[in-house]
């Protein structure tokens, strides 16, 4: 199967990772997936949540947004409606989640780290490429802590992939632009780590059900993806 945009259905979009690409920030990247572009900044801070008062340990959090022209058509900010979209909530806590569980939060004791991923340009996958570009910003900002004797070492325990496959047209697809992410009979997204263990998994089946062996061989494609993400992360 070849799609409008000439690819293979295993093929990933063209892939880049430019890492400390914010002067200000402790650890960013820029993350491109094709026309999928994010910016994910890491900033530190000397605090931890106040509900983790007597826990000895750090925390890892994550915002997410979408700016105004990131789509064909201009969208309002959040700040301008007063709250945040459901999506955007799930989003952000699909990016946090992912991400704690490569941390040992004990070797981070009494800091906070939260990783601003805002979409620049949107064409499907936003989330998937808002957690690989997430991973860079966040390892960058634990070595330059490391460096500045404020960690004794790395918390990290594990590299972090995440890619959205699918079955689109009856046929297994990976690393869904929108077009085809629109038009999805099954849009699966997975967040693997090293061991290509699932840290997350969220699917959906749009028109019909899918069988196990589909789930099988959207699984198989990802992690195959997973592989050469890790590649471009190295």
């Amino acid at each position: 199967m070849q799609r409008t945009d000439k690819r293979n259905f295993d093929q990933l979009r063209e892939i880049s990772i430019t890492p400390t690409f914010n002067i200000h920030a402790e650890g960013s990247a820029l993350t491109k997936f094709g026309n999928t572009h994010v910016i994910c900044n890491a900033t530190i801070e000397k605090a931890i949540p106040r509900w983790m008062t007597d826990v000895k340990t750090g925390w890892v959090t994550a915002e997410y947004g979408m700016l105004p022209r990131s789509t064909n058509e201009r969208m309002n900010r959040e700040a301008q409606r007063g709250k945040q979209s459901g999506r955007t909530l799930e989003i952000q806590r699909l990016i946090g989640r992912s991400l704690r569980q490569v941390v040992d939060l004990k070797k981070l004791t009494g800091y906070t780290i939260t990783v601003d991923c805002d979409v620049i340009q949107a064409d499907g996958g936003t989330r998937t490429a808002s957690i690989n570009g997430a991973w860079i910003a966040l390892n960058d900002t634990f070595t330059k802590m490391v460096n500045e004797n404020k960690l004794v070492q790395n918390p990290l325990t594990s590299k972090v992939g995440a890619i959205s496959v699918g079955i689109v047209d009856g046929e297994i697809v990976a690393d869904l632009d929108y077009a085809k992410d629109s038009n999805a009979e099954v849009d699966l997204n997975l967040v693997l780590d090293e061991k290509f263990e699932i840290l997350e998994i969220q699917g959906t089946a749009e028109g019909k059900p899918f069988s196990k062996d589909s789930l099988d061989s959207l699984f198989n494609i990802a992690k195959e993806c997973v592989q050469e993400i890790f590649k471009i992360q190295n």
